[in-house]
């Protein structure tokens, strides 16, 4: 038997030595071909090379160096080529075209020559010129790639948070740094990106993850930069471990979650506290009012007195039960408003019918300034008598023989409109050490003298964030010793 020496020899060589038809067809295949792009001979003969090896954004590129090996007999080129496995490789190559003894081609011989090590050398030295040590100063670690994929550069942080020895990741594919159930999408990814490189910012996209040389995975955030070199675009990524901040995330997240849940049992517990409180005192009041009404039978003065203490302490307590209901609903998002037109002179008709009883027994006088035109303001009226009435209630409260005014006018605050109520009082006004506190909660107001005055200190904190559930607020000003104007301001209702 006849031993074909050409070939062995050829099988022996390390370069991918290629026999084609003139369109392209693989008709040899040697050892060397198998090694460097990881097809059998069995896997290659009777295909088109370029289906095999050329990546698709490089085709017209081959086809131009197939014309040329067929128009002047050979070419030479560096380029792409991409392996079996997916993975890219720079090769050297040269075409030489065979002709017949008509003269016609009759094959293409091709020799490639794996050069991506040499070209990582290379790369890393233009690297080396272009930064010198500057990258090892940086906090993060730098991790730089060429077209191809293959690690050019790492730094010695690189090297620490993926327990590397130094020059270990030199040469090797990017893609062993994270796990393997990212690898092959990461390599589409990349190929993607050497097409069309742009930087992209720390933390933009979906979550990364590492992977130590040990086998650990870890979270992570890069950055992208295109670095253009004379032997081609490079990408530079800036890599950083946050496997302490997950932590923190994580504890703040259970955290919240076990805040979430306590917030529960407390809306539960209020919820259920409301019924059970509400039920006994609503039974005082109404026994209460029963027996002052001496409905029962004649009552003595002192039986008189002892009787309103306990009305106006089961009172105090069942607003001090519906402030709190209220604020915990404000603080949960479930306060549900009733927004519709909402005529201002019928509003504050009602409000001092239910205040100048009040008003009068304290020798207060009540009164009200309204223009001739209605104004209709869009808003929830519950809530806005509420409001209103805690600030009628107050200036009377904080006012001894003097007036409280109530005051409707149309107003333009930060450019729209608004209606804005205003309630004046002539009583003790509002020391300025207070005045910095005033909407905080359970920061209770005091007259002149220092008395403090019953109450939680929870009403006008209330009051402000149901003025800015309603799309206003409340200001006020207030000069000790003289008196304090309150002035709650709401949308006008706008008919279109």
């Amino acid at each position: 038997m006849a031993t074909d020496f050409a070939k062995l020899i050829l099988d022996e060589s390390p370069d991918a030595v290629i026999v084609t038809t003139p369109d392209g067809v693989v008709v040899f295949w040697t050892r060397g071909a198998q090694s460097v792009f990881g097809y059998t001979g069995e896997e290659a003969l009777g295909r088109p090379l370029a289906s095999l090896i050329v990546p698709p954004d490089m085709l017209a590129a081959e086809q131009a160096i197939l014309r040329e090996t067929l128009e002047h007999g050979s070419a030479n080129y560096e380029s792409l080529r991409r392996a079996q496995d997916g993975s890219l490789v720079y090769i050297d190559s040269t075409a030489k075209a065979l002709r017949n003894g008509a003269g016609y081609v009759e094959y293409i011989l091709w020799n490639k020559k794996n050069v991506t090590q040499l070209k990582v050398l290379r790369d890393a030295k233009l690297v080396g010129a272009h930064f010198g040590n500057v990258l090892e100063s940086t906090p993060d670690a730098i991790v730089i790639v060429n077209a191809a994929g293959r690690i050019v550069l790492a730094t010695s942080r690189a090297y620490a948070m993926f327990g590397y020895e130094a020059g270990q990741l030199r040469g090797q594919p990017l893609e062993n740094l994270m796990p393997l159930r990212f690898r092959a999408a990461h390599a589409r990814h990349r190929d993607r990106y050497v097409t069309q490189p742009q930087s992209r910012p720390m933390g933009a996209g979906r979550p990364l993850f590492g992977l130590r040389k040990s086998g650990e995975e870890f979270p992570v955030e890069i950055s992208l930069s295109p670095i253009a070199t004379e032997e081609g675009t490079l990408i530079m990524s800036a890599i950083r471990d946050i496997t302490e901040r997950k932590r923190i995330e994580q504890v703040l997240h259970e955290k919240n979650l076990e805040l979430a849940q306590a917030n529960q049992a407390k809306d539960r517990f209020l919820a259920s506290m409301s019924h059970e409180l509400r039920t006994p005192l609503n039974a005082i009041l109404g026994f209460a009012g029963t027996l002052l009404m001496r409905l029962p039978g004649p009552l003595t003065d002192e039986q008189e007195r002892q009787l309103r203490t306990v009305q106006s302490s089961a009172r105090q307590l069942l607003s001090l039960i519906n402030d709190l209901l209220d604020l915990t609903k404000i603080a949960s998002g479930k306060v549900e408003l009733q927004m519709q037109p909402v005529g201002c002179h019928a509003l504050l008709k009602d409000l001092l019918a239910e205040f100048r009883p009040h008003a009068q027994r304290k020798d207060v006088a009540l009164d009200c300034i309204v223009p001739e035109r209605d104004i209709s303001v869009r808003s929830d009226r519950n809530a806005l008598l509420h409001i209103l009435g805690h600030l009628v209630g107050n200036a009377i409260k904080f006012t001894e023989h003097g007036t409280v005014q109530v005051m409707l006018a149309r107003s333009e605050i930060r450019g729209r409109p608004y209606a804005t109520i205003s309630v004046s009082d002539t009583g003790a006004g509002i020391s300025p050490e207070r005045q910095a506190s005033l909407f905080q909660a359970f920061s209770q107001l005091d007259n002149g003298d220092r008395q403090q005055h019953e109450g939680a200190g929870l009403g006008l904190h209330l009051c402000q964030k149901m003025a800015q559930l309603l799309g206003g607020e409340i200001q006020f000003e207030s000069r000790y010793g003289e008196g304090s104007v309150f002035t709650l301001a709401v949308p006008l209702h706008q008919v279109s």
